[in-house]
């Protein structure tokens, strides 16, 4: 096996935070799944704990793992640390007496079980599932328009089992399992653009922009700190983002003219570009889910570039880390991206990657979305154009979603 490629899916709550992961571990020969299932399994538990660590990878979050029936019975399962992981049993494992008991023996021992990815309804519920209910924690149910789902549901919050609905895409069916009562999605809806017509822009949200423009266009340090002062809030938002545990320095930075002096305009502006993917730009720091998912992609441009163009000056990287951080505007305006773009100062190159996927960094973009995705197909013809070595996307993978744990999860970085 030459080419193998992990990535995190997130899991949300209700309020759209991210509650766990289900980790997904995908080889180049099989682009749905591993084709051994107890090998895929076994991968993923060994990859995440022995390799990065599990706190470096998933930060206080538990992670969900398919499981099939010859892991479940394998007493290899035993040595997994029960703190970390969901077991998420395969739909087709059929509930015989010897797998009814391996349940409950793993329940007894405090380990966390789910059934994954489901297309339920009464009578499977009753024929498969009633002898296991009682040991089961998740499950991972598809959403379907209809009445018999919804009362499947309220039979298994009467166990206390929660539901997650998966393949959720896109604001209406996050809307619908919502209205279904799950406990929580699985998909990459909230990246999704919700374009309003007519939408205007957030006011804080424009001077953000302003701000970033003026940094761009090479302003002197006190006209630009000045622009600042007129915007309070974004810059107490920005100063408590930048003094967060996520980022080491070793003295507190207490104003705009400090940070510029100390780190530089570009700098400064691509943390105000990420910065506005917060939750809120008038309120504490606090990140999202969408952040997260910007954060990786400016990673994964950053490191891919570097890796093809070890030469790359610091203005290509710069670019390059701008396709990843404006490739999300339209959720985040409810705007078409092209209407978003006539108003930043960003060079055509990006402008290009973005809208058309041209140019290197049009390449590299796409391949950052296959990662999303699990494209393997996508990623191997990246890898084999520029000839790198086999694994080297997965290292890349990795290396970025550990960058990304330490935004997730700010005290982890603490000394």
């Amino acid at each position: 096996m030459k080419h193998v490629y992990v990535a995190r899916q997130p899991v949300l709550d209700r309020e759209s935070n991210i509650c766990a992961y289900e980790v997904l571990y995908r080889d180049s020969h099989q682009t749905n799944k591993i084709d051994n299932d107890r090998f895929a399994s076994a991968a993923v538990v060994s990859s995440v704990l022995n390799q990065f660590g599990t706190k470096r990878i998933l930060g206080d979050k538990r992670a969900f793992v398919k499981i099939d029936e010859k892991f479940l019975l394998n007493d290899i399962i035993f040595s997994v640390p029960k703190e970390f992981f969901v077991f998420s049993i395969f739909s087709n494992v059929k509930m015989s007496e010897k797998i009814v008991e391996r349940i409950e023996q793993l329940h007894k021992k405090g380990y966390i079980l789910g059934i994954d990815n489901i297309q339920l309804t009464q009578e499977v519920l009753e024929e498969r599932y009633s002898t296991v209910l009682n040991f089961i924690s998740y499950f991972k149910l598809f959403i379907e328009e209809n009445e018999e789902l919804q009362e499947c549901i309220k039979r298994l919050h009467a166990k206390d089992i929660k539901v997650i609905g998966v393949k959720i895409e896109d604001e209406e069916s996050f809307e619908y399992a919502k209205y279904l009562q799950c406990d929580a999605f699985e998909g990459y809806y909230f990246a999704k653009p919700k374009i309003i017509e007519n939408a205007q822009y957030n006011p804080t949200r424009m001077a953000v922009l302003r701000l970033y423009n003026m940094l761009m266009e090479d302003r002197n340090i006190d006209e630009a700190a000045d622009e600042f002062e007129k915007n309070p809030e974004i810059t107490v938002q920005l100063l408590q983002f930048i003094n967060s545990a996520a980022f080491s320095f070793r003295k507190k930075i207490s104003s705009i003219h400090h940070v510029i002096v100390l780190i530089g305009r570009i700098q400064l502006a691509k943390w105000l570009m990420l910065m506005i993917y917060s939750k809120s730009v008038s309120s504490s720091f606090e990140t999202s889910p969408l952040m997260l998912m910007v954060k990786n992609r400016t990673e994964l441009m950053e490191r891919i570039l570097k890796e093809i163009r070890p030469d790359a000056r610091s203005n290509m990287l710069g670019e390059a880390y701008m396709v990843g951080v404006l490739s999300l505007m339209d959720t985040l305006f409810s705007m078409p991206l092209e209407e978003i773009l006539q108003n930043i100062n960003v060079s055509d190159e990006v402008k290009d990657a973005l809208l058309y996927d041209k140019g290197l960094f049009g390449e590299i973009y796409k391949v950052v979305r296959s990662t999303e995705h699990m494209d393997i197909n996508t990623i191997v013809d990246f890898e084999m154009k520029y000839r790198l070595a086999p694994n080297k996307i997965k290292d890349i993978i990795m290396s970025s979603i550990e960058e990304v744990a330490k935004l997730e999860n700010p005290s982890e970085n603490e000394a």
